[in-house]
């Protein structure tokens, strides 16, 4: 079929006539918006629509030794937490005129060091990771290519690695706290699964250590660890009330699980607060509309975002930036929680 006469390809020099500015100022409103007046850079992105015009990446990457990609990968796409942060951290590099790249490993970590491979490989400029533990390979590979990079979610306890996150076991600890100062004794906790996983790791021991402090020991049999899900949530409360004595308060892993747990124990004919109190980690939105409302610890996820997006782009512009960000975390009280009927 004849489609007519073919479109010229835009050029930049296009742009530049078309905007009445020099190549110059075109080049630099692409890539260092922030260096451009907001009204010539306006000029600039309608030029830029109005002729259809696509920057050539690979001979902008060749000529200034950037691609202005940051990679990031996160656990799984399957949450509504992690794209909370994703989403953070995309509108910050966007602003800066950058392009974020998305992978996940599902907690797998094999398959994070070959997705990280081909982040690297892509010639990202740096790479936004998920928690301290990774395959030994990703820092092997970080090194030998010399990326910059930040940790996220959690706090490197050794300073070796720059990281923007929380303290999982203080917070841990705290909603502890909260359910042993309202008089409960008897405690379960439906965690996340450990292994390879060091915020679900913090966040099991802060609970032992909050009850050890108290004089109470977490028996093996009243945690079980279970993937984030809303079934295994469920899974898990039917789990922990086999145990004699039933067990007044269950802390969860994080939200997804416990609202799984407060399913469960609508089915089961658990009265909550009342029969059991049921706590979360992460506020999610959801964790505010469930019945009941879900007590929970919020994390500053967008900010998480921001910051990790904030530190990249500081060191790429060769910028001193802090090594450690401790972000803050709230415990959320609401009607999931009450002193023990018993």
């Amino acid at each position: 079929m004849d489609r007519g006469p073919l479109r010229k390809t835009a050029k930049l020099a296009d742009v530049a006539r078309l905007a009445r500015v020099s190549t110059a100022t075109v080049s630099r409103a692409l890539t260092q918006p922030d260096k451009v007046k907001a009204a010539t850079a306006a000029r600039i992105r309608e030029a830029v629509q109005a002729l259809g015009y696509v920057a050539h990446g690979a001979a902008r990457a060749l000529a200034s030794r950037r691609t202005h990609t940051i990679g990031a990968v996160i656990p799984t796409l399957d949450n509504a937490i992690f794209a909370n942060t994703a989403h953070a951290l995309q509108k910050t590099l966007d602003d800066a005129g950058y392009t974020l790249l998305l992978a996940s490993h599902e907690f797998d970590a094999g398959v994070e060091a070959r997705v990280t491979r081909a982040l690297i490989e892509r010639g990202v400029d740096g790479l936004v990771l998920h928690g301290t533990t990774h395959h030994p390979s990703v820092f092997q590979m970080i090194g030998m290519h010399q990326i910059p990079y930040v940790l996220t979610w959690a706090l490197d306890a050794a300073g070796r690695h720059p990281c923007v996150g929380f303290d999982n076991r203080a917070a841990a600890v705290r909603i502890t706290r909260y359910l042993l100062d309202l008089g409960h004794r008897e405690f379960a906790m439906i965690s996340g699964v450990t292994s390879g996983n060091e915020r679900s790791a913090e966040r099991l021991e802060g609970v032992r250590q909050a009850l050890a402090a108290r004089g109470i020991a977490l028996d093996p049999g009243r945690v079980v660890e279970k993937p984030y899900t809303l079934s295994a949530g469920r899974e898990g409360l039917r789990e922990v009330m086999r145990e004699s004595p039933r067990p007044t308060a269950v802390v969860c892993g994080n939200d997804v699980l416990a609202i799984g747990a407060l399913a469960e124990c609508h089915a089961q004919g658990l009265a909550v607060p009342r029969d059991v109190s049921v706590t979360g980690f992460d506020d999610l939105e959801m964790a505010a509309v469930v019945t009941p409302a879900l007590t929970t610890v919020q994390f500053p996820t967008a900010d998480l975002g921001t910051f990790a997006g904030q530190h990249l782009l500081a060191r790429l512009a060769g910028r001193l930036v802090e090594a450690r960000t401790e972000l803050p975390v709230e415990l959320v009280v609401r009607a999931s929680t009450a002193p023990p009927s018993r």
